[in-house]
């Protein structure tokens, strides 16, 4: 599989094949660029020295070593003792609630609204990131359980360039950035 959410093939690799490093992503996309956020897991897997990230290893971290990590220049997110402490809790979820198997998250989901409300019930997530992730895990991982694209509202529908979930090669992010601007301004505007 070859994604196209992160800056680096290494990046985009490790996505590909770290259920955890996906959902940490997602985390952290929120308030820099997508790409950022989804690089960051695997500068994140340098930093702590692994190759894949375990979800008992970040729980079980210093949470002030933890955020040294994240503020190490260059930064994971412009927030990193806020998100430090976001990932941190996000394991400790996942470790409570899934013995530490991140992807059990979505491959025990007995449907697309079984899914929504696990993901929606991790530390970081809401529902709209929960769809989105849903989308996500729809579109380009083939997680479907079934209702899982209803269960992702609007962005589950095929060709709507709404999220990260649309995103497979630059021109599908320009589609996205551009809905997304359009939004905003709408908003904005009170339409």
């Amino acid at each position: 599989m070859s994604l196209h959410l992160a800056t680096t093939p290494e990046a985009n690799a490790l996505l590909a094949e770290d259920p955890l490093a996906l959902l940490v992503g997602m985390l952290l996309d929120q308030q820099i660029p997508m790409e950022k956020a989804f690089t960051s897991p695997q500068v994140l897997a340098e930093r702590l020295g692994v190759a894949r990230l375990d979800a008992v290893q970040i729980a079980d971290y210093d949470e002030g070593e933890l955020e040294e990590l994240f503020r190490r220049v260059p930064a994971l997110h412009r927030f990193p003792a806020a998100m430090a402490k976001r990932v941190r809790e996000l394991c400790r979820a996942l470790v409570e609630q899934y013995d530490g198997d991140t992807a059990s998250v979505w491959t025990t989901a007995a449907d697309g609204p079984e899914l929504v409300k696990r993901i929606a019930g991790l530390p970081g997530f809401g529902q709209q990131k929960a769809r989105i992730f849903t989308a996500l895990l729809g579109k380009q991982f083939g997680v479907r359980p079934a209702g899982w694209d209803t269960a992702a509202a609007a962005y589950g529908e095929s060709g709507s360039f709404r999220s990260v979930a649309d995103v497979v090669d630059g021109e599908s992010l320009k589609k996205v950035r551009d809905f997304k601007k359009q939004a905003k301004a709408a908003a904005q505007a009170g339409t």
